[in-house]
């Protein structure tokens, strides 16, 4: 199915080219959001006599789009979730959590504009892509954890096997350490001993 785009379509083309596609991409897709109008003679027409326009609408929205791009772009959202020992999450975070969190912190974004190719169901830190724009792309993390401290802990740039693997090793060593204390407090009752008793045998 021939069709015209309005604009830019990523890995289709750009706003005025003719493109022929799949008949159910174009309906369920692209003549749906208004990205593209059939390619009839009357809609080519129609495209040829509004082009100036359209094109002048597509360089303000671009403009609007860069602005926020500039202040987006980067950014680390944080966002809290159960997991397990491991850092598996229960469940995952959907790109309608980083749109929510993105408008919570000043961003207004609608989840249809974020890209997540890889369900999140990890603790730590992801990347995912942002498109304000068909020309304006921008990158954001997620910084998924249990609490706010490691968040924190996670952005400093340790991973949650790390951060296990540290309390692990704290844990082990507090261990020893009691041990350790256990041993030195029998040696002292062990060197108490012999002196009672020497004591005892001079009193005699």
């Amino acid at each position: 199915m021939k069709v015209i785009l309005l604009e830019r379509v990523a890995k289709l083309g750009q706003m005025g080219e003719v493109v022929d596609v799949k008949a159910g991409y174009a309906r369920n897709f692209l003549l749906l959001q208004g990205k593209a109008l059939t390619a009839s003679k009357e809609n080519i027409a129609q495209f040829d006599a509004q082009k100036a326009q359209l094109e002048a609408r597509n360089l303000e929205t671009k403009k609007e789009a860069e602005a926020l791009g500039e202040k987006l772009d980067g950014q680390q959202f944080i966002v809290i979730r159960s997991a397990s020992d491991g850092g598996n999450l229960y469940g995952s975070v959907t790109t309608r959590d980083a749109s929510e969190v993105a408008t919570e912190e000043g961003f207004s974004i609608d989840r249809k504009q974020v890209v997540i190719i890889d369900p999140i169901k990890i603790l730590g830190l992801h990347t995912l892509d942002v498109v304000l724009h068909p020309e304006v792309t921008v990158q954001i993390q997620m910084n998924v954890a249990r609490s706010v401290e490691e968040a924190e802990l996670q952005a400093s740039g340790k991973s949650i096997q790390e951060l296990a693997a540290e309390e692990e090793a704290q844990a082990e060593f507090e261990v020893s350490q009691l041990f350790d204390d256990l041993g030195s407090a029998a040696d002292e009752d062990g060197d108490d001993a012999p002196a009672q008793d020497a004591e005892e045998t001079s009193e005699d």
